[in-house]
């Protein structure tokens, strides 16, 4: 692994290669590289670069860097569609790790050979990855497995990267407006937080778990059994799951499978996952799903889900209300409310937006609209306002697309809102329901009580902290440069204008001290003295004019 210099080095290369040194500019690798020479470009003005170079530059970078360009491909919020559908390309695959070292973390892991383990362990990987690899193996009892194990020696390597992206993000943060408005640090974090958990992958198994317990009742869909005897944070042993591609079209009509119906089940699963269990698969791409020839549906890969809690779901409610009664001043306000944004957004220019995206639908029920177009002319309007999304919610769009498009591929006349429209409907009368708004006027009541009762006393804390300590204010460095700078100007013209009054006062005593003296020194220190005073005369004019031109601009 190479120490931070290097890798500092390493990726401003990789950058300046694809075109992509304004990023160099703005996340401030320039100043971690003083002996390299700087781009002409302008930080602030960054040019337009294709989607290609950014996945390419990304592919180059390693592991953490494809994790980054994949999360970031499922962000519409974020980026417009020809960057996400280049991003989407990025292929998580890497050299298999050598089988001894592998076999080395399975016996330190699972306590034993796991040639001894297992009846049988097929040594060449199904898969291999930049964070684990899979292998097919058969537990004693017959029952076929996947056993992923995590890459030997991955982590360092991610967290060295981690850190070093969490902190350029920082520095991007501080310099360049559009980070800002993208809350690009908080992001940063998220990810950070998101390729942390995919490394633990007990926490996988537990995903896997809940969806099992959500769908005992369901014979449509089938979730893997975890064998936990065999799993660890480093290894997950899983029942194995074989079928054909969901978009394996051919394959699909030689097994006899009803395409339609299908589209209809696998689309109604993961309504029920959004809207009944609050808990959904947040990558359902064709090679995560497999249809069996009795059409069953079986789920795999459970690193990335989204979960909603009350409160967005309580916000996707009243968006959709907005949605139905196509108001365009509702959209905004549940928008306003469920998105982050660094600045105050124009809400007059957002309605105008919204009223746009309206006459998309208009005349028709939300069972007729056309979800997909709906959901990407509203992510670019959330874009262009520089709203950001909450995770889940961005996933769970993503989610409808991706879902809306497979449906698609198996039944031409597939409707996504067909199936999105009772749900949605189901959520809206839940939150209307007297007995829920009841709950809620409850919860507001009782947090207003405590509120109450605790207010007095911070009240008295407050009046205590004045008439005692005093008020401290806390101040950025970066708010005191100007003043700092300015103070320091300042301080160098007294400076000089002291000097050229204590020289004259000098010349001053020293004349009428000794006039014998000073006929002697006379024309040498004169001479001087107006040379010094006329070069300090200069400085303070020319200083004065100066920040008059500041002040100016």
């Amino acid at each position: 692994m190479k120490n931070n210099f290097d890798r500092y080095r390493q990726m401003a290369e990789i950058l300046y290669r694809n075109g992509l040194g304004y990023l160099v500019s703005v996340s401030g690798l320039e100043a971690r590289l003083p002996f390299r020479k700087r781009p002409a470009e302008d930080a602030g003005t960054p040019r337009t670069t294709s989607p290609e170079y950014l996945r390419q530059a990304l592919e180059e970078l390693g592991p953490t860097y494809v994790k980054l360009g994949q999360l970031l491909s499922t962000r519409s919020d974020l980026l417009p569609p020809a960057y996400m559908d280049e991003l989407a390309k990025l292929q998580d695959r890497a050299a298999p790790a050598p089988w001894e070292a592998v076999r080395e973390e399975l016996r330190q892991e699972i306590g034993d050979d796991p040639l001894n383990v297992f009846a049988s362990f097929d040594t060449t990987p199904i898969a291999s990855a930049s964070i684990g690899q899979a292998y097919g193996a058969r537990l004693k009892d017959g029952t076929d497995v996947v056993v992923k194990v995590r890459r030997p020696g991955i982590v360092p390597e991610v967290e060295a990267d981690l850190s070093i992206l969490q902190s350029l993000a920082a520095h991007a943060s501080r310099r360049w407006e559009a980070a800002r408005d993208y809350d690009v640090k908080g992001f940063m974090d998220e990810f950070a937080l998101t390729l942390r958990q995919e490394l633990d992958y007990v926490q996988e198994g537990r995903n896997a778990d809940r969806f099992a317990v959500n769908f005992a009742e369901d014979a449509a869909v089938i979730i893997p059994r975890i064998y936990w005897q065999h799993s660890t944070h480093k290894v997950l042993t899983m029942q194995r799951l074989r079928g054909m591609k969901v978009t394996d079209t051919a394959a699909l009509d030689a097994a006899g499978v009803d395409r339609r119906a299908l589209a209809a089940t696998a689309a109604d699963a993961e309504m029920k996952m959004v809207f009944e269990f609050g808990l959904f698969h947040a990558d359902p791409h064709p090679g995560n799903i497999f249809v069996q020839p009795n059409s069953q549906i079986g789920l795999i890969d459970f690193g990335m889900v989204g979960e909603l809690d009350d409160k967005l779901r309580g916000q996707l409610a009243a968006l959709f209300i907005a949605v139905i009664r196509k108001d365009p001043e509702r959209m905004a306000s549940a928008l306003v409310r469920m998105t982050v944004a660094q600045t105050r957004p124009d809400r007059v220019k957002l309605r105008m937006d919204l009223a746009g995206l309206i006459r998309l639908y208009s005349g028709r029920t939300l069972r007729d609209a056309p979800v997909g177009r709906i959901i990407s002319e509203g992510l670019g309007i959330i874009r262009n306002h520089h709203l950001q999304l909450p995770r889940e919610v961005a996933l769970l769009l993503r989610m409808l697309i991706m879902t809306e498009g497979m449906g698609e591929v198996l039944d031409p006349d597939f409707s996504m809102g067909q199936t999105l429209a009772p749900y949605a409907k189901r959520m809206t009368m839940e939150q209307l329901n007297p007995v829920n708004y009841a709950k809620r006027l409850g919860k507001a009541g009782g947090e207003l009580l405590e509120l109450g009762t605790e207010l007095p006393g911070q009240v008295q804390r407050l009046i205590n902290t004045l008439d005692f300590e005093g008020m401290e204010v806390h101040l950025r460095a970066g708010d005191l440069v100007p003043v700092v700078e300015r103070l320091e100007r300042v301080g160098n013209r007294m400076v000089a204008a002291i000097f050229a009054a204590a020289f004259i006062r000098g010349v001053g005593e020293l004349t009428l001290g000794d006039a014998d003296r000073w006929r002697s020194w006379q024309a040498p220190l004169m001479g001087a003295g107006l040379a010094s005073t006329g070069v300090l005369g200069g400085y303070l004019a020319w200083s004065a004019r100066r920040q008059r031109r500041r002040d100016a601009l």
